[in-house]
C-alpha cells in the first residue's frame, strides 16, 4: 500500500468527515487507507462512519496529539504515512503529486505543502525554520515583516521563500506531514512529551539530524481552517502552546547557549504567556 492517512478527531466529527471527503474527491492514482484516531471528551462527537478504506479506533486516552499520531502510525500499512489535521481540506492532485515526488526522492524525510487560510493567504507556518534566539527575536521584533527577503531576518518564517515552489526547509507543519514510514519508525516517531504544539517541529529537528531532507513542496497546496483549536480563547490550550516552546529550547538548544542567553531566551517565553493570558482576560471581560 502506498500510503497511510492519520488524522485525529477530538470533538470535530464534521471537520474530520469534511477533510476525509476531500481526500476522496481528490486522489486519483495511489492506493492509500485512512486510520482515524478518536480521543474525543464528548460521544456525540465521535467519528463512527463505516467505510472500506476507513479505520476507527473510538475512545482513545487523551495523551495529546503527537501520542495520538503515534498510535496512528502503529495501525499503518502504508509505505509513506500522512499526518493530516482534521480541519483541512485538500486541492486537486496534491496527495497524487506529493506522494509521487517523495518516491522519486529517497532523500526526503518529511514534505509540506503550501497551505492557506480560509481567505486564501498563505499559513506561514508551512514552511519554517528552527526558532533559534537570534531568528526568535526578528520573528517577534517584526524584522521578518519589514525586510521579507532577508534570509537573516525571515529565518524563522522563511518569508524569502517564495509561495509556489519546492526548497529545503528546517520544518514543515504537522497539518500536512507526509514521511516514510521508515523514517518515522527511524526516529521513534513524534515525542510524547509535546502534549500539542511544537510536536512537528521537534520531528522535523530530529528528521534533518539523522540526515534526511525537509521539503517544502509549493506546488501542490491545501487550505486549512484554523481557528479551531481555541488558541485565542482557551487557557489550558495557551499553556500548551508556550510550554512546547520551552520543550523544545531546552531539549534542543540550551546546551549550545550560555546561562544568560537562556535565561533571557526563557524569561521571553515566559512573557509572552503571561501577556497571551491577560489579553484573553481582558477579551472575555469585553464581550462578557
Amino acid at each position: 500500500m502506498d500510503l497511510s492517512i492519520i488524522l485525529i478527531n477530538y470533538n470535530k466529527k464534521e471537520l474530520t468527515e469534511q477533510t476525509i471527503q476531500s481526500v476522496f474527491s481528490t486522489v486519483k492514482h495511489i492506493e492509500y487507507e485512512i486510520i482515524v484516531i478518536d480521543n474525543s471528551s464528548c460521544k456525540e462527537q465521535q467519528y463512527t462512519r463505516e467505510h472500506p478504506l476507513i479505520k476507527t479506533y473510538l475512545n482513545v486516552q487523551n495523551k495529546g496529539f503527537g501520542n495520538a499520531c503515534n498510535l496512528g502510525a502503529s495501525y499503518s500499512n502504508g509505505d509513506y504515512l500522512l499526518f493530516l489535521n482534521n480541519d483541512t481540506i485538500l486541492h486537486e492532485g496534491t496527495l497524487d503529486t506529493t506522494v509521487a515526488y517523495c518516491k522519486q526522492h529517497p532523500e526526503i524525510g518529511a514534505l509540506g505543502v503550501r497551505t492557506l487560510l480560509a481567505d486564501g493567504t498563505l499559513d506561514h507556518g508551512c514552511k519554517r525554520g528552527f526558532p533559534t534566539p537570534m531568528s526568535s527575536l526578528y520573528y517577534f521584533s517584526g524584522m521578518d515583516r519589514r525586510h521579507p527577503e532577508s534570509k537573516k531576518y525571515g529565518a524563522y518564517r522563511q518569508t524569502f521563500v517564495k509561495e509556489d515552489t519546492i526548497t529545503q526547509v528546517d520544518s514543515v507543519s504537522g497539518s500536512y506531514l507526509l514521511m516514510p514510514k521508515q523514517v518515522f519508525e527511524q526516529i521513534d516517531g513524534f515525542d510524547d512529551d509535546y502534549f500539542m504544539y511544537g510536536e512537528d517541529l521537534d520531528l522535523c529537528y530530529r528528521v534533518k539530524q539523522n540526515g534526511y531532507q525537509v521539503v517544502y513542496y509549493g506546488q501542490a497546496s491545501m487550505t486549512h481552517l484554523k481557528g479551531q483549536s481555541g488558541l485565542n480563547t482557551n487557557p489550558a490550550i495557551v499553556n500548551h502552546f508556550y510550554q512546547a516552546m520551552v520543550l523544545f529550547y531546552n531539549k534542543h538548544y540550551r546546551k549550545k547557549y550560555n546561562c544568560l542567553t537562556n535565561g533571557i531566551v526563557l524569561t521571553g517565553i515566559r512573557l509572552k504567556k503571561a501577556l497571551a493570558l491577560r489579553q484573553m482576560k481582558k477579551r472575555k471581560q469585553t464581550d462578557g
